[in-house]
């Protein structure tokens, strides 16, 4: 079953790869190594604002980091040449959670991404994996996720 089939049975469009919103490029690749840049939650097309531990769920994380995740694809499709099916291998994502200094549930928050990411790739989308619990981040935004992938 082709990635995109998979994406279809969920429901998912991808949408159009975002600008970067400072000096940077959404991609770059090294070899059949891909590393995207950072993306932000957003819902409604605007930064998804929050901090966990004050105004948000570990619930509403998870959502949070799986709609980052449909934006990775998009700009991880882009890196491919217009050609998800060309990912070999989810490697790394990294997570950053904007919590308060009590909250302890970043890994929680971030399944919403790795949980997608398994969905969508089976075993090539099984990934290592770091989540951390920071101060705040750019817009206010409640989830920053970046990713490294292998491509043939």
């Amino acid at each position: 079953m082709s990635f995109y089939q998979k994406l279809k049975e969920l429901n998912i469009t991808l949408p159009a790869v975002s600008a970067p919103a400072a000096a940077y490029v959404m991609h770059a690749q090294i070899g059949n190594t891909v590393f995207l840049s950072g993306h932000i939650a957003k819902k409604d097309g605007k930064p998804w604002v929050g901090q966990f531990g004050k105004d948000m769920t570990t619930d509403e994380g998870k959502q949070a980091a799986r709609a980052v995740a449909i934006d990775l694809m998009a700009t991880l499709q882009a890196a491919c040449g217009g050609d998800l099916n060309r990912v070999k291998r989810i490697v790394k994502v990294m997570s950053l959670v904007n919590s308060t200094s009590d909250f302890t549930e970043q890994h929680l928050v971030t399944n919403g991404a790795s949980e997608l990411f398994g969905e969508v790739f089976g075993e090539q989308g099984k990934h290592a994996r770091s989540a951390f619990g920071v101060a705040q981040l750019p817009m206010g935004s409640c989830v920053e996720i970046e990713l490294i992938a292998e491509i043939a």
